[in-house]
């Protein structure tokens, strides 16, 4: 996720916690875009040379929260407790193949028709593909 748009870059969906989805995700992130920072909890996945390698080589600084500071990346924490109440949770998957469609649709409409009050009322995408600066949504009044 781009924390300063809120767009979900990439996603990836797996029945193991086995890391192979993770810098699968991670790869196909960084064929998108290069972060100067990549951000994340210090789990195992996140805390893999395997992981941090794949960031250093593109030259992307590390940053992991310390412990007992989950506010550090709220915004993905938020985007993830979203993602489990507005579809998640409400939904009867039967197959992971079923998951997989409901997220991809779900992330769709996120990014390109959900609206965040602390973008403006703009959706990610305009945000991430858009020509906006942190100025812009410091400003105050209406759009």
């Amino acid at each position: 996720m781009d924390w300063f748009s809120r767009y979900v870059i990439a996603w990836e969906l797996d029945h193991t916690l086995e890391i192979d989805f993770v810098l699968e995700c991670l790869r196909r992130s960084l064929d998108i875009a290069i972060p100067e920072i990549a951000n994340s909890d210090q789990g195992s996945h996140y805390t893999s040379p395997k992981y941090t390698d794949l960031l250093i080589e593109k030259g992307v600084k590390v940053s992991m929260d310390g412990r007992g500071r989950a506010m550090d990346n709220i915004f993905t924490e938020r985007l993830w407790r979203t993602v489990k109440y507005q579809e998640v949770y409400l939904k009867d998957y039967e197959t992971p193949r079923e998951v997989r469609q409901g997220l991809s649709k779900y992330f769709y409409t996120y990014n390109n028709y959900r609206p965040h009050q602390a973008l403006k009322y703009l959706t990610p995408a305009e945000v991430y593909f858009g020509n906006y600066t942190l100025d812009y949504f410091k400003q105050s009044g209406p759009l």
